[in-house]
């Protein structure tokens, strides 16, 4: 049993603290930076994605150290945040306002209705949304999110069974989530996670996610070997992987703009 004094001098296990700090840039613009003091960070990180920028520092590192490595990235970030601005096509849902919803790699029109409950559905000639008169904005994003996953199932089930032949078992659970800046995962318990945006972009960059995935169920890594499995299964994976460099950020962005994701 530990002593008096070994409890005493025990470190506290420290948790993740979270601040902003302002930065102006060349051109005059102020800029809100998330700064975040994480105790599993190794060196001072910058990033940047659609949600801004934040800038990660090791627990020791000083703040000083911090704005210091701000001020000598300015110019990055400046370029980054002009990547990462807001397209025109990234819309907001507003009941009732025309406009097109992204699926699939294309945009359909949207058609409104008053309902009795909420209900997103996809026919011939565009999506439609039934609607009740007092909807609440979270009742709707919702039923957005819940048109998009089963839209991502019907997709999934298309093209999971010629691809199951070979594997050593199937995933044992298909989830959809948001996810920050990964496409997909395999955990070691064979749970199969990708990203809800994959089903606005193009069918055969979804495919390949999926592809890559199952291929971790061969290869827990990104090995050569692992590589070969990808190209015996979908031959094409290097122009999918190029897409997802030119489209990737705004197809994330997309489906955030869309279900308010913060």
């Amino acid at each position: 049993m530990p002593s008096v004094f070994h409890r005493l001098i025990a470190r506290t296990p420290r948790s993740v603290e979270r601040d902003t700090v302002a930065l102006e840039l060349d051109d005059g613009r102020r800029l809100e930076v998330q700064r975040v003091r994480d105790p599993r960070a190794k060196r001072l990180k910058l990033s940047v994605d659609e949600r801004g920028a934040r800038l990660t520092l090791p627990w020791r590192a000083s703040l000083v150290s911090g704005d210091r490595f701000l001020q000598q990235h300015r110019d990055w970030l400046a370029e980054q945040l002009a990547r990462h601005a807001p397209d025109d096509d990234i819309v907001a849902l507003v009941p009732g306002v025309a406009t097109h919803l992204p699926l699939r790699g294309e945009n359909l029109p949207l058609h409104w209705h008053e309902g009795r409950f909420a209900r997103i559905t996809r026919q011939d000639d565009g999506i439609h949304v039934d609607l009740p008169a007092r909807a609440s904005a979270g009742s709707l994003r919702r039923t957005l999110r819940a048109f998009y996953e089963a839209e991502a199932r019907t997709d999934i089930g298309r093209w999971l069974p010629g691809y199951l032949t070979g594997l050593p078992r199937a995933p044992r659970q298909i989830r959809l989530k948001v996810m920050s800046s990964q496409w997909g995962s395999l955990a070691p318990d064979g749970t199969l996670t990708l990203d809800l945006a994959l089903v606005l972009g193009r069918p055969s960059a979804f495919e390949y996610v999926l592809v890559h995935e199952l291929c971790h169920l061969l290869q827990a890594n990104h090995s050569p070997a692992f590589w070969h499995e990808v190209e015996t299964r979908f031959p094409a994976w290097r122009d999918e992987r190029a897409w997802f460099h030119a489209e990737g950020r705004r197809l994330k962005a997309r489906l955030r703009g869309l279900l308010a994701e913060d």
